[in-house]
């Protein structure tokens, strides 16, 4: 699925019971409402194939993993309604992924910003460049990390994701992921990551589907609620984001850029 116009695209191969999805966005992978909307029906479509045991979510490019939201999007959103319509983009992703009946393997090749860190935190299984470093950036730009929180501080709990969201322009290494347990593996050459994602999807595809779903169910057990918290939270940035301090704060951003 490509759009021509503005250089991104989500595509969806299957081969040996491994079902890959592969999302781009020119702008260092960052996410606009329609391309997660797109993935997240993608994440669904393929948890619902019978055709794959496993699903290995990742991004194009050498760069960036996911820098989150698209500020040019933000700047265009003039109310709350529309405001919640973006930020339920990132919650329908994180859903798509916790209620998806199979694993997800995060191929996370490098840095990930905000929604990305969601992202990662949301797959049941993140191997990492060492390079991979993480920022929750959102309270720099007047919101909050209030939609992919709940993935966040469950992947590495409640202190370290305080830390992550309060000091929200400081970088944390790949290695502070690592140890936090956001990332359950870290390499020190992609060769070396795609070697370790190959070798663990190939070993899952040949598991048993409906013991790898039991224990999904239990990985995620006290989620049961996010339907509805997660779009709570989007309406919470959905609200921040029409302050004057947001706009100032993100047109800067996209002047350092």
């Amino acid at each position: 699925m490509i759009d021509q116009h503005t250089n991104s695209y989500i595509e969806t191969s299957v081969k040996d019971n491994i079902a890959t999805i592969e999302f781009f966005h020119h702008q260092s992978n960052s996410m606009p409402g329609d391309l997660l909307r797109q993935l997240a029906a993608i994440i669904t479509k393929e948890g619902n194939n019978p055709q794959s045991s496993v699903i290995i979510l990742k991004s194009g490019g050498a760069k960036a993993f996911c820098a989150g939201a698209s500020f040019d999007e933000l700047l265009q959103i003039t109310n709350e309604a529309e405001g919640l319509r973006f930020f339920t983009g990132f919650s329908e992703v994180i859903n798509a992924i916790r209620t998806c009946p199979k694993l997800v393997i995060a191929r996370i090749q490098g840095r990930c910003v905000g929604g990305g860190v969601g992202l990662a935190a949301a797959a049941d299984y993140a191997i990492a460049l060492d390079t991979a470093d993480i920022k929750l950036s959102e309270l720099a730009v007047g919101i909050g990390p209030f939609v992919v929180g709940p993935a966040v501080e469950r992947k590495v709990g409640t202190s370290a994701f305080t830390a992550l969201a309060i000091d929200a322009t400081s970088w944390r290494s790949a290695q502070w992921a690592y140890q936090n347990g956001l990332f359950a593996e870290i390499h020190d050459s992609i060769e070396k990551v795609d070697a370790a994602v190959l070798k663990l999807a190939g070993t899952l595809s040949q598991s048993s589907p409906e013991a790898m779903q039991e224990l999904k169910t239990i990985f995620w057990k006290g989620t049961e609620n996010w339907d509805t918290l997660l779009p709570e939270r989007a309406a919470i940035s959905g609200k921040l984001i029409l302050s004057d301090f947001s706009r100032k704060a993100i047109e800067k951003f996209k002047q350092k850029s």
